[in-house]
């Protein structure tokens, strides 16, 4: 199976959810079932079939937490010596050419991108336009509205 890129941050975050759901959600949910179960007739007992449902959501979430994990090629950038150039973690500074708007982005994986959060996905098209480029640099990217022109302010490793 391929590893797929994630930061050491969203590996944490990832950690920290699976532990939750183990240690809290998933004994919460048996408890439940086991109080459901004590009201006679699980035909007809609403809350029997709730807990149940909710289970199956919480071992459906912890297995697609591990497959992440044993799938995962953790990556800090800290440690990566890219001599100034942009790669996949790397947190980017850049400048609309267009209408002067700054915008600050992190590359992050697939499953940690968030644009609120200003982590954008390294498979998309303005991460793909960045990577390899250094500060300074200007980048064109093809954007459903047309193309759009970026200037690298900076480009930090944190």
């Amino acid at each position: 199976m391929t590893k797929v890129p994630l930061t050491v941050h969203g590996a944490q975050k990832l950690k920290e959810e699976l532990k939750e759901l183990k240690s809290v959600a998933r004994p919460r949910v048996i408890q439940a079932i086991a109080d459901a179960r004590a009201h006679g007739d699980l035909k007809e007992n609403a809350e029997y079939h709730a807990a149940k449902e909710q289970q199956g959501f919480i071992e459906g979430r912890i297995a697609e937490i591990e497959g992440k994990l044993s799938n995962a090629q953790i990556i800090d950038v800290r440690e990566v010596d890219a001599g100034g150039k942009i790669i996949f973690g790397t947190t980017v500074e850049l400048s609309d050419e267009t209408t002067g708007n700054e915008v600050t982005y992190q590359i992050v994986g697939d499953d940690e991108a968030d644009i609120k959060e200003g982590k954008i996905s390294v498979s998309s098209p303005v991460s793909r336009a960045l990577i390899g480029k250094e500060e300074g640099d200007f980048v064109e990217v093809q954007t459903p509205g047309g193309i759009k022109e970026y200037e690298i302010l900076a480009v930090r490793y944190e």
